[in-house]
């Protein structure tokens, strides 16, 4: 990789890694961001820029799209726009990333199926896309193709998108999450879709989250584990396959520190640098060397020196403590990034490079930056 130096552009920058940003996998929406619909198995760098900072995606098995920040604050898009899920004020698809209005303040961000989630750096929060089943958060089921503030607090913190729901904690540690609620995922003890944010409970010690297609992973502050939702493969970690509609702690421990949820599945990193999955296992996405699915954490291997992880639809990517990027599950479009379409049960390292500092896992295609 070419190694440069680089002045930061004045803006919202928080020294977050930053840096190259590349792609791989499916292609056919444009979501690569590399100017064409080809797919490719191992990754390309999108444009010449080395001042990316934030990655999400979103999408479904048969298309995608891609949403990031640069250091700047700007806010770019590109892939599929069917439902204006870009953003962009329209519902055309672009291969290479478009910017998001002129703002600068963009912080954080996510994307669900067809819809995004975004925080500024004065803490609002902002949705776009499908409106379906309420999951903008606006008070109704309308789609947007521009963004949209959510409400008019200004205490937003972490953010996630689940299949059709939202999830986010505020500054003060509440949680909060809105959309559909078919299988309990909101955690409200019900199963009614809500199309406002509605707090989860009364405690103030939540910390990350992640959403799956009907269930929702959590932390609190003192390293508990919660899940709650669908529990058709175990992706609850309850050693059981029972729904549940309000959180439930995941066994004793209080160690847990990362989270990210496939499609029916969680991976999970210890604060000992451990790496535990569990739920649906068909195509080996839980990294265990087999295709059986688990019902509680397994852990994978006896390495202590995971630290980001990114799971999305049966697609397990985490970056280790020596910036080596490690990669398993379905490969259908060589969305492992491996240069074949093969499918793996285990841990297979992406290239050579040990500058890897963030990654998002999409349904075919991912995201990473790697540091200049």
């Amino acid at each position: 990789m070419q190694q440069v130096n680089a002045a930061v552009a004045a803006g919202t920058w928080t020294g977050l890694p930053y840096g190259y940003l590349y792609s791989w996998g499916r292609n056919n929406a444009g979501q690569l961001g590399v100017g064409n619909t080809t797919n490719y198995s191992s990754p390309k760098q999108v444009g010449a820029l080395v001042t990316w900072t934030k990655i999400a995606v979103g999408g479904r098995a048969s298309f995608g799209w891609s949403i990031a920040t640069k250091t700047d604050g700007t806010l770019w898009t590109w892939g599929q726009n069917n439902l204006g899920q870009l953003g962009l004020g329209n519902t055309t698809y672009y291969s290479s990333p478009k910017q998001v209005g002129a703002l600068t303040a963009w912080l954080n961000v996510a994307g669900g199926v067809y819809h995004a989630i975004a925080t500024k750096t004065d803490g609002t929060l902002w949705t776009w896309g499908q409106g379906s089943f309420g999951k903008l958060g606006l008070g109704n089921t309308t789609s947007y193709s521009s963004p949209k503030q959510v409400g008019a607090l200004t205490n937003w913190l972490n953010i996630a998108g689940g299949g059709y729901f939202t999830i986010a904690t505020k500054t003060d540690g509440t949680l909060w999450t809105w959309g559909s609620n078919n299988n309990g995922q909101l955690g409200l003890g019900d199963i009614t879709d809500r199309s406002s944010p509605v707090q989860v409970g009364a405690l103030t010690a939540w910390l990350n989250v992640a959403g799956g297609v009907y269930f929702t992973v959590a932390t609190k502050t003192d390293g508990t584990l919660w899940t709650w939702g669908q529990n058709s493969f175990g992706q609850l970690g309850l050693n059981n396959l029972t729904n549940y509609s309000s959180p439930k702690q995941v066994g004793s421990l209080t160690t847990w520190n990362k989270i990210s949820n496939g499609q029916y599945y969680v991976s999970a990193i210890k604060t000992d640098g451990t790496l535990w999955t569990w739920g649906r296992n068909h195509n080996g996405q839980l990294g265990l060397g087999n295709t059986t699915t688990y019902s509680s954490p397994k852990q994978v291997g006896a390495l202590t020196t995971w630290s980001k992880t990114s799971s999305q639809n049966n697609v397990s990517l985490v970056i280790k403590t020596d910036g080596t990027l490690w990669t398993w599950g379905q490969n259908s479009f060589g969305n492992l990034g491996l240069g074949n379409v093969t499918y793996y049960s285990s841990p297979k390292q992406i290239g050579l490079l040990t500058n890897w500092a963030n990654v998002a896992g999409g349904s075919n295609h991912a995201l990473a930056i790697a540091n200049i």
